[in-house]
């Protein structure tokens, strides 16, 4: 994978996780929706997060490249 490419996939991912937190942590304070639709958003956060971090890793362990 090609270093810009690694970039790419790790700024994407960063800014997942920072986009979801934020999310996450003004579900858990809100008070104005329902518990259910809380706990989806949440859920769906954690689920991208997820996804961030593994895409994180995957960029991350392949330091090979064709420069």
């Amino acid at each position: 994978m090609q270093r810009k490419d690694r970039w790419l996939l790790r700024a994407s991912a960063a800014w997942s996780i920072y986009v979801w937190s934020v999310l996450i942590k003004n579900m858990v304070k809100d008070r104005e929706h329902s518990v259910r639709f809380r706990l989806v958003h949440v859920g769906l956060g954690a689920i991208s997060t997820s996804f961030a971090v593994l895409t994180w890793r995957i960029a991350a362990g392949n330091n090979t490249s064709s420069d």
